[in-house]
């Protein structure tokens, strides 16, 4: 699989670059704030923007989605659509705004996306935002995880539209999932399952 990843934005957001290997088709997970970067690196490799998937609303995940997109469809849960309305009043951080999308789409739990040659498995696992989502990459033992598990730590629950309850729920369920799967979170560096559910302190307390 093609992956890459692009951090060099003010809050250091990951955006996860994935695809088939046999397709120059990719999907660009949480495209943050830098649309004219993630294009030169898309251009470097040769590939082109199938879609854009969000793991949730906050502006350092989703603010250029729409810019970077243009006419690719950007997809998110429909709990946090609202931030593509009014950010701030849906629970952003701060008066700002998101780039408008053309064509904005949701997924709920349990969806399969099947794009640029691979299949993206959706978890809803609120807590940090209503509609923060976890993404299972069929057959490859990945999972993004966004703002929900880090290496070594977790998502805040303490925004205006945060559910601490909510997130000690969806803790639980990243637990369910197999040791040996990579994590791609949505700061920070690589890691496991398995290693997360050792050293992680915030996940001993959860179990």
């Amino acid at each position: 699989m093609y992956l890459d990843v692009f951090d060099r934005n003010p809050y250091g957001t990951n955006c996860w670059l994935l695809a088939a290997d046999d397709t120059d088709g990719v999907v660009a997970i949480d495209p943050g704030f830098e649309p004219d970067a993630l294009r030169a690196i898309l251009d470097r490799a040769g590939r082109r923007l199938e879609a854009v998937v969000l793991t949730h609303g906050h502006v350092d995940h989703a603010q250029s989605a729409g810019s970077f997109a243009g006419a690719v469809p950007v997809y998110v849960h429909p709990d946090d659509l609202p931030a593509f309305a009014d950010y701030e009043g849906w629970g952003g951080m701060g008066p700002v705004e998101l780039d408008p999308v053309q064509d904005l789409r949701t997924f709920v739990d349990g969806d399969v996306l099947e794009l640029a040659g691979f299949s993206i498995e959706v978890l809803h696992t609120p807590g940090h935002t209503p509609g923060s989502s976890t993404f299972r990459v069929g057959g490859e033992g990945i999972v993004c995880t966004g703002d929900l598990v880090f290496a070594g730590t977790i998502g805040r629950s303490d925004f205006t539209n945060s559910d601490p309850a909510a997130m000690r729920s969806s803790l639980i369920r990243f637990l369910t999932l197999p040791d040996e799967f990579r994590v791609l979170p949505g700061h920070g560096p690589e890691t496991t399952v398995g290693r997360e559910r050792v050293a992680n302190p915030y996940l001993r307390e959860v179990r």
